[in-house]
């Protein structure tokens, strides 16, 4: 418990803070054992300052005698021997004994303490039972003896006198006086913490402030650091004493590197001496005291600086029981320190770095081994493989270096150098010498002979490359593997080394590390070589002879040892197929023609461009390409109901992957993504809250991806062996030298018999060497075809005019078939489309290539039914086109005769008018039947005529004045001229029509209508049935009279004559001279037969009446669709009107004007009511199938009242009629309506007005003022 002046105690985890006793010792004693054993149990909330975070400890201390040499003397700011709080200890009682002792003693005490300012003390007075007895005379009350301490030594500080009261029973009282007794000094301890470590702070703090000035010193400043670390540790506050330690190592560490940049430091001078010792990290000791006091005499090397403050970050992440971030630590510390040795320019023997590094690494993994068991190292590999690796490269170095991996074995210098880097590692540590697997055996071992090397050096690369494998890191591992090819290569096995070079070449391909494929590739070619592997060595040497990275003089090497080999005789060396991507790429294949497609025999050429990989010129005996004939997809075009034929792409370019690894290398780079739209809707209002992309196919693409599969790329680990496949054709050519990049090619297809030729295989022959693309991909095809000849006809220009003369063009593709002289096609003829006769006709031949072969005149013969062309000779696979003028007769209209029919009886199919959805005009199909000299059968084709005009008609009356109009549509994009327009009647040769139109010839532009008017006049009596003709002839404008045809629109008028006279008139208001808008006038309507009825009509919906008369019923409605005027009362109704000449029925109506101004009368509607009795044979009018159903059950009512009842309103009659819909359904006849066609009712007041006066004379103006 004493303190020892002569060698400083330094304090590790195990030590506590120091409290000092004085006063009655043998009191205390009694108590220790207890206060020991309470203090600790609770725990405090140690609040810090600067805001640090408040945290939750045990409070422990180390209670040693008081010595005045204790306490801390001016200037020392040491914390580890700092007495944090001063306890005085006494159970007196008596009042003489406290006078004469233990005042005394209390005030020197108190005297010491204040000469070294120490403010944390506390007095304790002990109350027992024992006392009292022992004292009974001169006996005061406790209270007494107490308040006599607190007003001699607490005047401003009364709680630093406490009372413990029978510590030694078991009492709820004495329980109570201990808890209070505890909570006091655990409140002091922490308060004299906080404010000594405040204090120590912000003395470490400002002496770090100071290290920009001359004279500072960061060993001085490390102990200082360090000393808050161990306090902090001592604490068991490891986290806060790793920080100090942390900040140590990034201060130094910036000074290192700002010393790398220029900015020296004088201190740093002292780490700059050359490393005399190299033992390695020490993690087996809490504090390693050698290295420490090494440091604080500033006699440390950068390795012993590095090394002490590791292996206390090591023990404190112990402690927080974080040992794998140890390794990393530790990882990082071993590649830094050989940085930091080099921007020092550290003097370092030669593998001695090496050695510190491989003992470090040993020392961190036994460690980590000390304080896990072998289930958490095998899960948490990942962590401890780096360190491996790193110990196993740092091994391979130091047997290089030592001659250890030589075939010969190390020499004596090797040896000598042995010598000085064992001498350096010292003797072994204490902690490490009765283990048999320490890191300074095993090196030693290692380096003490060849043997021992091999086995140490490959249990340590086998197990770091498990370790890589067991946690997925495959490229590591081949690392590792790459290296100990290396090894083997050394050791001379070239076998062993092999393998290990394969898998490291694997990664390299597949990541695309172009230069370590390179790399990689000598080596193997070199062990291929030793074990006279001559296909494989080949091949390897052909992947080098093409690669870039190496320079012009290796790849002329490796070329030279392909054509050394390619230049042997067959009895000296078999023959050696080998991958064509290797010594070339095809780049580019362009068939001649580009359609690469011909017809049987024609000449198809196909060019090659080929990429040569070899530096140098290479002469090729021959160059040849299978062809694999698919007869089965032989092309037959031409046929009108065969398939069409399938197009080929006359040029493939090649990338450097598709030109030789087919289907499978399409894929090497992984599947598409498989995307997919995923929308997160409100379950409430549907609304869209997100929306995302989601991978449907991630199993695929995030899968790993092995490249155990080599692909025949020029990339490639080892190409795979190269199967030749017979083929029944071949495109050769013979003697082609290629010359270093892009070479053409050209071969000739053969093309003799029909069907689909594939190109399978390419073959290079160089002497004993073949060179083979197994696949060309993507699949090259090219098509023989057999040609059936086909005619087409199709119009020169669009759209083809009905009625105008128009050109169409007859074009035959001969295909096989060879045009004799004298060979002509027979075009039967069609009153509907006459073939026009035409003076000059020329036939033009054109060659596949559209070359003109020869023109010449076409013989054209025309009899009643047939039209024969004479066709001049024209070669197969030629191309015959000509000329010939139609015109399609413009149907006169919709009647034909029931009776047309063939010569043959058959009845005759004329062409019908439709409507097409592309154009607003009529189309009308016409179809030709044409015998061809290569077929017995018929060819049949067919023309669309466009008709350019829309004819309508309408029929005008004034009264008994009848009028025809004939309205013409222009629907083309063609402007005509019409002219000769006339209008005829058929049946009646006492009508007359006299023309209204005043021009002879019309302009009728495009889009545009021309309306014709004739008057009709007649003698007796009006037809009743009127069939008329419209005739005109037109033309394109600026054309001859000879130029224009005819056109012919035919049309039938019925029920022409005017029957009824409607004529109505608004009287205004009683006592007015004119209507004013609001009040009620009176409308009176008058209905008057203007005809005897006709045969017909008196046979349909005539009646006699009881008078002898006979009868019709009418229906008349009143209505307003442009709301003027309000309908009062009755707006509808039925009469019963006299069929007689001059026969009158008139009707009142109110109504009323809703606005000022000349309005226009009321509209007014007369209908035929027909009654149930001619219902069935009379067609009803789609538009009175309201009224009909309305009043089907008024008939009775409306027979019975004969005169001029009329219906309420519209909706009454709704309302009535809906109810009996049923009943009609089912079939029972029921009256109709039926409206009179147009110029049956002519309304004299259709067009009348009627002024209406404003409701009041006053004249109101809004005036805005603003």
């Amino acid at each position: 418990m004493e303190c020892q002046e002569e060698k400083p105690i330094i304090y590790t985890m195990e030590n506590k803070p120091i409290v000092t006793c004085a006063g009655d010792q043998g009191l205390f004693t009694s108590l220790y054992t207890s206060l020991a054993q309470q203090l600790p149990r609770e725990p405090m909330e140690w609040r810090r300052t600067y805001g640090r975070a408040p945290k939750m400890i045990h409070l422990e201390a180390n209670f040693v005698q008081f010595k005045e040499e204790l306490l801390p003397k001016e200037g020392n700011k040491a914390l580890l021997t700092f007495p944090f709080l001063h306890i005085y200890w006494t159970d007196c009682c008596d009042t003489e004994a406290y006078k004469s002792t233990v005042k005394e003693d209390m005030t020197r005490w108190q005297t010491s303490l204040r000469a070294h300012a120490s403010a944390d003390w506390v007095i304790i007075v002990v109350e027992t039972n024992d006392t009292k007895k022992k004292n009974k005379t001169n006996i005061l009350p406790r209270s007494s003896i107490v308040d006599k301490i607190r007003s001699d030594f607490c005047n401003k500080q009364n709680d630093r006198c406490v009372v413990l009261s029978d510590p030694l029973k078991d009492s709820s009282r004495s329980q109570e006086s201990w808890n209070s007794l505890l909570l006091k000094l655990r409140t002091l301890l922490l308060m004299s913490f906080t404010k000594n470590l405040g204090r120590f702070e912000d003395d470490m703090r400002t002496l770090r402030e100071k290290r920009t000035q001359p004279g500072w010193s960061f060993c001085e400043y490390f102990m200082v650091q360090e000393e808050l670390a161990f306090v902090f540790e001592m604490l068991q506050q490891f986290e806060d004493a790793l920080v100090q330690y942390d900040e140590l190592d990034a201060l130094f560490t910036q000074y290192v590197l700002n010393f790398g940049a220029g900015d020296t430091a004088n201190w740093l001078g002292s780490f700059c001496a050359p490393v005399r010792s190299w033992s390695g990290l020490l993690l087996r000791r809490p504090i390693d005291m050698e290295k420490r006091d090494g440091i604080q005499r500033g006699e440390a090397s950068l390795l012993d600086l590095r090394s002490y403050l590791f292996s206390r970050q090591c023990t404190l992440l112990i402690f927080l029981l974080r040992p794998w971030e140890v390794t990393q630590r530790a990882l990082e510390l071993l590649h830094n320190c050989v940085q930091e040795l080099r921007l020092l320019e550290v003097s370092v023997l030669e593998g001695a770095l090496d050695c510190w590094v491989f003992l470090s690494c040993l020392e961190v993994l036994h460690r980590i081994e000390g304080c896990c068991d072998q289930a958490q190292l095998a899960a948490n590999c990942s962590h401890t493989v780096g360190l491996w690796a790193y110990a196993t490269d740092k091994l391979k170095s130091l047997g290089e270096l030592c001659g250890l991996v030589s075939e010969k074995g190390p020499t004596s210098e090797d040896l000598n150098r042995t010598v000085d880097l064992l001498a350096g590692l010292g003797d072994e540590r204490p902690e490490t010498v009765s283990s048999l697997q320490s890191p300074y055996k095993k090196l030693k071992e290692a380096l003490s002979s060849v043997e021992a090397f091999e086995r140490h050096y490959l249990e340590l690369s086998h197990a770091a490359m498990e370790m890589y494998r067991a946690i997925g890191r495959l490229r590591s591992a081949r690392l590792v593997g790459k290296s100990l090819a290396e090894f083997y290569m050394r050791k001379g096995d070239p076998e062993r080394a092999e393998t290990f070079l394969q898998e490291a070449l694997k990664s390299y391909t597949s990541e695309g590390w172009s230069l370590p494929v390179t790399h990689t590739r000598k080596q193997i070619a070199e062990c291929q070589k030793l074990l006279d592997r001559t296909e494989d060595y080949l091949q390897t040497s052909a992947l080098l002879a093409g690669d870039v990275n190496l320079t012009t003089e290796e790849r002329k090497h490796f070329c030279q040892e392909i054509l050394t080999f390619a230049g042997k005789s067959e009895d000296q060396s078999p023959k050696v197929t080998l991958s064509m991507a290797v010594f070339s790429q095809l780049t580019r294949l362009q068939f001649r023609p580009a359609t690469a497609s011909v017809h049987s025999g024609a000449v198809l050429q196909a060019e090659l461009t080929l990429r040569c990989l070899m530096p140098v010129s290479v002469h090729i005996q021959q160059l040849a390409v299978s062809i694999h004939f698919d007869l089965e997809r032989a092309g037959t075009n031409g046929r009108s109901k065969g398939a069409p034929r399938q197009t080929n792409p006359g040029t493939v370019e090649f990338s450097q992957a598709n030109s030789s690894a087919g289907p499978e290398s399409a894929s090497a780079a992984g599947p598409p993504l498989e995307l997919d739209e995923i929308q997160d809707r409100s379950p409430s209002d549907n609304s869209l809250n997100s929306t995302g992309v989601v991978c449907k196919n991630t199993h695929l693409v995030m899968r790993h991806h092995d490249s155990s599969s080599p692909t025949d790329t020029p990339n490639c680990v080892s190409p795979p062996t190269v199967t030749v496949k017979d083929g029944g054709q071949m495109l050769k050519v013979q003697d082609v030298t290629l010359e270093p990049g892009n070479n053409s090619i050209t071969f000739t297809a053969p093309s003799g018999q029909p069907g689909t030729y594939t190109l399978r295989q390419l073959y290079a022959t160089v002497g004993q060497v073949q060179f083979v693309l197994p696949h060309i991909y993507p699949s090259v095809q090219y098509e023989v075809y057999s040609q059936e000849p086909q005619l087409t006809v199709e119009p020169l220009s669009e759209p083809l005019l009905a009625g105008l003369p128009q050109m169409v063009k007859f074009t035959l593709l001969t295909g096989h078939y060879a045009v004799k002289k004298g060979d002509a096609l027979q075009l039967s003829n069609t009153d509907t489309m006459p073939i026009l006769p035409s003076a000059s006709c020329t036939a033009r031949i054109t060659s596949p290539a559209a070359e003109l072969v020869s023109e010449s005149a076409l013989s054209i013969q025309s009899s009643e039914k047939v039209t024969s062309i004479s066709l001049p000779a024209t070669p197969p696979y030629h191309t015959l086109e000509f000329h010939l003028e139609v015109l399609c007769i413009i149907p006169h209209g919709p009647d034909r005769l029931a009776n047309e029919r063939l010569t043959n009886g058959e009845v005759r199919h004329r062409p019908r008018s439709y409507s097409h959805p592309d154009t607003p005009m009529t189309a009308i199909d016409q179809r030709m039947s044409i015998d061809c000299p290569w077929s017995i059968y018929s060819t049949l084709l067919a023309l669309t005529f466009y008709i350019p005009f829309k004819t309508k008609h309408s029929l005008l009356s004034a009264g008994n004045r009848k009028y025809i109009q004939v309205c013409v549509q222009n629907m083309s994009d063609v402007n005509f001229m019409l002219a000769e327009v006339k209008l005829t009647e058929k049946q009646h040769e006492s009508l007359e029509l006299q023309s209204l139109n005043t021009k002879t010839q019309q302009l009728l532009c495009s889009k545009h209508s021309v309306f014709c008017l004739w008057e009709v006049s007649w003698k007796d009596d009006l037809p009743s049935c009127l069939q008329c003709v419209f005739s005109a002839n037109f033309s394109p404008p600026k054309q001859d009279v000879s130029a224009f045809k005819p056109f012919h629109y035919q049309f039938q008028l019925e029920r022409v004559t005017t029957l009824y006279s409607v004529r109505a008139e608004i009287l205004p208001p009683t006592g007015e001279q004119h209507c004013r808008s609001g009040f009620l006038c009176g409308l009176e309507v008058c209905i008057t037969r203007l005809t005897e009825p006709a045969e017909g009509e008196v046979a349909e919906d005539s009646k006699i009446d009881t008078d002898g008369l006979r009868t019709t019923k009418l229906m008349y409605e009143v209505a307003d669709s442009s709301s003027n005027w309000a309908v009062c009362g009755k707006s509808s109704g039925m009469v019963l009107m006299p069929m007689a000449a001059d026969a009158t029925h008139k009707v009142q109506i109110e109504v009323m004007p809703l606005f000022a101004g000349h309005l226009p009368f009321p509209k007014i509607k007369v209908l035929k009511y027909l009654p149930h009795t001619a219902a069935l044979a009379i067609q009803p009018d789609p538009d009175s199938c309201v009224e009909n159903d309305s009043l089907s059950l008024l008939d009775k009512v409306l027979d019975d009242q004969g005169d001029t009842a009329s219906i309420r309103s519209r909706g009454s009659v709704h309302s009535v009629g809906s109810g009996d819909q049923q009943q009609q359904q089912r079939g029972v006849a029921m009256p109709r309506l039926e409206p009179f066609t147009a110029g049956q009712v002519f309304n004299q007041s259709y067009t009348q007005q009627v002024l209406v006066l404003p409701a009041t004379d006053d004249h109101i103006m809004e005036v805005n003022a603003t």
